[in-house]
């Protein structure tokens, strides 16, 4: 999945799903330790550009200590997560809990670090943790995932799933697409929903260009994004199905960089940077920097999901009325019927872990802590903060305080509700997601930032969505013997594609793709495709797939 999390979640997520790490009052051997008046846990929060309270522990982590005896420390990850969980392990420089991504390589570190024996198996107390034990029940876990993840260690237990929507209702459509900026769409005379083929999204990033708009004396650019390019590339889908391994047309499969629609995807962004029509900067700027040129007006059309955009551009807005981001399309999907609803990939966007440096006590400890975050009542306080302060009960629904809710509304940079203890990464630990079946929704959202996703979701999804409920190729593949000596070459696709998009020419990127195309089949993707392709016959297969 792309993520624009930071990777703009780096971001987008990153406005929901901020983390951290617990570390104080910790021994030599990192196991929490008792203080007399409970246990302080070390907490790592592995996703990149989070962040906790200024003003040490929150009310929130006060009603968890009360509740269940546990201190928190947070360390929160500055970077790549995948580079995170390799360096822990190899350093042991290990937290007593892990929570970080589900998915790519930080998934695979963590499933690695299960077989080496560096995590706790928590097989045997399950029984007494019954909303932990939900959370990894066979028919809460997406069937390729559990397969690879959760029920693959001969019946040990090592990872918690966490976040995994509880219903079709709780699914969180991050709404990922194109999104300009309404006062520039006007001003070039171009209606966003008119933009609906890449010849379309091409023209239009063409007019912005040579209206030669500037803020600040500065130039704007017509399309940029956020941290390391997260998520310009979703164009993909316009050029293949979205998915990382597609129909070969044979009832086979093939990873979609082996395909022409790949090349293609390439060479329209090499078009895109050679005519200056992408910011050039956008694959290696940090996140403050993308942002500030957000805040400056610098970006006409920006890439992620909503909220993010949402959550980046409002100073901008605020100052500048009528320069709202507004949905570009729907745009064309390659090879997909226009009529079908938008597959969506939402799973739970956690794992969380204890591992070995956790010994003893500091185990049950663990285990009590998560398992109160799974509860209800846990739920509520990660997202709400504390009933009977920020939020009450009205009428059986959770109602945000009047006070609090202005409070949080008026906060661009977010810091009173992490001071609070909202969105400091708790909500991460909160086992199956039931926001809407359960809780009352997104009770701070103000009305016009709802609105906004509705108008953003009629457009972008006339059809509605469909959750993918089918067999991802990408956890089979790891099954196959050949996986450990190719996963290497796998991980370097994001690289060779940015590599060839800045190539000198044209041949220059080909040969930089069709370099790791030879090196992926000398380390044997062909092999692991055929293992790949066997085990997934007669199962339903992804092929289509938006970003979410």
């Amino acid at each position: 999945m792309n993520r624009i999390w930071s990777k703009g979640m780096s971001v987008l997520l990153v406005s929901i799903m901020a983390g951290s790490l617990l570390s104080g009052c910790m021994n030599s051997a990192g196991n929490g330790e008792s203080d007399g008046e409970g246990t302080t846990l070390k907490i790592l929060h592995n996703w990149n550009g989070s962040g906790g309270s200024d003003n040490g522990i929150t009310p929130v982590e006060e009603v968890i200590k009360e509740k269940t005896g546990v201190t928190l420390e947070w360390e929160y990850t500055k970077g790549s997560e995948t580079e995170k969980v390799n360096q822990i392990f190899a350093t042991q420089d290990l937290p007593d809990i892990y929570t970080g991504p589900a998915w790519g390589g930080e998934l695979d570190g963590i499933i690695k670090a299960a077989k080496e024996g560096q995590l706790v198996d928590i097989s045997d107390k399950l029984d007494n943790y019954p909303n932990l034990a939900k959370s990894i029940a066979e028919e809460n876990v997406p069937p390729a995932l559990y397969e690879k993840a959760i029920n693959a260690y001969d019946g040990k237990k090592y990872l918690l799933l966490q976040n995994q929507p509880a219903t079709n209702e709780d699914g969180i459509d991050w709404l990922y697409g194109f999104y300009v900026r309404k006062d520039i769409a006007e001003k070039v005379g171009v209606d966003p929903q008119s933009v609906g083929t890449k010849e379309d999204f091409y023209a239009f990033l063409k007019k912005i260009k040579d209206a030669n708009l500037q803020e600040n004396g500065q130039p704007v650019f017509p399309l940029g994004g956020f941290s390391n390019g997260w998520s310009v590339g979703i164009g993909n889908t316009m050029f293949y199905s979205g998915a990382s391994y597609v129909d070969k047309g044979d009832g086979t499969l093939e990873h979609s960089f082996f395909t022409p629609g790949y090349e293609e995807y390439m060479l329209f962004y090499r078009k895109l940077l050679a005519e200056g029509l992408l910011d050039p900067d956008v694959f290696t700027q940090t996140d403050p920097i993308a942002k500030e040129k957000i805040n400056q007006g610098r970006i006409a059309i920006l890439a992620a999901h909503y909220p993010a955009i949402l959550d980046a551009s409002k100073e901008y807005v605020t100052s500048h009325p009528g320069s709202d981001y507004i949905p570009v399309g729907p745009l064309e999907r390659a090879d997909v019927d226009p009529s079908r609803p938008v597959d969506l990939g939402i799973q739970g966007n956690n794992v969380t872990v204890i591992t070995k440096s956790c010994k003893g006590a500091c185990v049950d400890a663990a285990l009590k802590f998560l398992d109160y975050m799974a509860s209800d009542e846990g739920f509520m306080l990660a997202r709400y903060g504390v009933q009977g302060v920020q939020w009450d009960m009205k009428d059986g629904k959770p109602v945000a305080n009047k006070e609090w809710f202005d409070k949080f509304a008026a906060d661009q940079s977010g810091k009173v509700r992490k001071n609070v203890g909202i969105s400091i990464g708790l909500e991460s630990l909160t086992g199956l997601d039931r926001i809407n079946s359960y809780a009352g929704g997104d009770i701070w959202a103000d009305q016009d930032r709802l609105d906004a996703m509705d108008h953003a979701r009629k457009v972008l999804r006339p059809n509605g969505i469909q959750v993918i409920t089918a067999y991802n190729p990408g956890d089979v593949i790891t099954k196959a013997s050949e996986w450990e000596m190719l996963k290497p070459s796998m991980d370097r696709m994001g690289d060779a594609w940015k590599e060839a998009v800045f190539a000198k020419s044209d041949e220059a990127a080909m040969s930089i793709i069709n370099e790791l195309r030879d090196q992926l089949r000398n380390t044997g993707y062909d092999q692991a495709m055929q293992f790949t392709n066997d085990n997934l016959k007669g199962k339903e297969v992804v092929t289509v797939q938006m970003p979410n």
